[in-house]
């Protein structure tokens, strides 16, 4: 599966601290898109997708919520509990964030403008077009 936990540093002082993603250091893409997912409730799951062409960087910077990540063939669940872990998803991952916590706002970057044609809704489409891409 095609994902990576990234730990990142913050910069600053008694003035407040701040961090930076920058690509090739934290970031494995050049941002296109950046948007955030915030007034989500514990009871509820936002994503239940995939996407063919977008990669995505992720990362809770207030709260957390936990992300189950799927490739077709693995899952597994990564929560992003501080601001100094994110997480990236390549293409074809389908993910699903939940278990929101009280003002958590998740950061999503993407390496893509969005485009309504390039995402996978249904899990069994998902299922149909990732089969055969792990047998060798």
């Amino acid at each position: 599966m095609h994902y990576k936990v990234i730990e990142t540093v913050a910069f600053g002082d008694e003035t407040g601290r701040l961090i930076s993603f920058e690509k090739g250091s934290n970031c494995p893409f050049d941002v296109k898109r950046a948007f955030y997912i915030f007034d989500a409730t514990s009871d509820k799951v936002r994503g239940q997708h995939a996407n063919r062409n977008s990669e995505f960087l992720m990362t809770a910077i207030s709260g957390s919520c936990k992300v189950k990540i799927d490739d077709g063939k693995t899952k597994e669940i990564v929560e992003l509990d501080t601001p100094y872990k994110a997480l990236y998803l390549d293409k074809m991952i389908w993910k699903d964030m939940y278990d929101f916590s009280d003002n958590t706002i998740l950061l999503v970057l993407a390496n893509t403008l969005y485009d309504k044609d390039e995402y996978i809704k249904n899990y069994d489409e998902f299922l149909r077009e990732t089969r055969g891409k792990y047998d060798s």
